[in-house]
């Protein structure tokens, strides 16, 4: 899965929910491991800016990423096996925005 196919999904399907999307997107990019240090910092802030602007409610949310490591890995594991951001998508919390 690409950057572009993730794009044309969330356009023109109606089967990722914008806590899904961030996730793929986040998932994808620790997949591609684009940088020498810090890659977990910025895949999970791009994940928050795409789940954000995902949104359309009135009390946006953002991913808490104080969760299980070795259970997320496996997770992430699985999304590069299956490209299904469901499993992970439930098992990273979300909270209101700024909370």
């Amino acid at each position: 899965m690409s950057f572009d196919s993730i794009l044309y999904r969330w356009e023109h399907t109606a089967d990722w929910t914008a806590r899904e999307l961030g996730v793929a997107v986040h998932a994808e990019t620790v997949r591609i491991h684009p940088f020498t240090d810090g890659n977990g910092r910025t895949t999970r802030m791009l994940a928050d800016l795409v789940f954000l602007a995902a949104q359309s409610g009135e009390a946006p949310e953002q991913y808490d990423w104080e969760i299980d490591k070795p259970q997320y890995i496996v997770l992430l594991r699985e999304f590069d096996l299956n490209r299904d951001a469901k499993p992970l998508a439930a098992f990273i919390p979300v909270r209101p925005l700024g909370a």
